[in-house]
């Protein structure tokens, strides 16, 4: 991986740019960089599909939000870049109290720790790990 300066993403119609605050990390984004997931994303690209931050811009047709909007959102790529660009449909506001750290791993990290330790660890009410 290297550190690089990028252009600033525009966001199309529908989308939504933030300024990110907080990333989610996960196990894929680690295959991905490593070329060993299904989806093989062109090289060089910027990893991370899960963020948290501040909307800093808003494409044509986009009512719900607006620059300053406290939001977590699914980017499908380019999450660990310091601006995002995600679609207003899989953006949301972050809940009053919820910090951006937590935010930022709700879409994916959060569930796939709830579904491993339901799931498939079976960790039943009394347990505790």
């Amino acid at each position: 991986m290297t550190l690089a300066q990028a252009e600033l993403p525009e966001p199309a119609a529908g989308q939504v740019r933030i300024r990110t605050r907080a990333a989610g990390i996960n196990f894929f984004d680690i295959l991905q960089i490593q070329g060993k997931y299904q989806y093989k994303p062109p090289f060089p690209f910027t990893p991370g599909a899960e963020v948290a931050g501040l909307v800093d811009a808003v494409g044509q047709g986009v009512t719900e939000f607006a620059a300053g909007d406290a939001v977590l959102a699914l980017t499908h790529g380019n999450g660990f870049a310091e601006y995002a660009v995600a679609d207003a449909a899989r953006t949301f506001r972050i809940p009053p109290g919820m910090s951006f750290g937590e935010a930022a791993v709700l879409p994916i990290v959060y569930h796939t720790a709830l579904f491993a330790l339901q799931h498939r660890a079976a960790l039943g009410a009394g347990e505790w790990l």
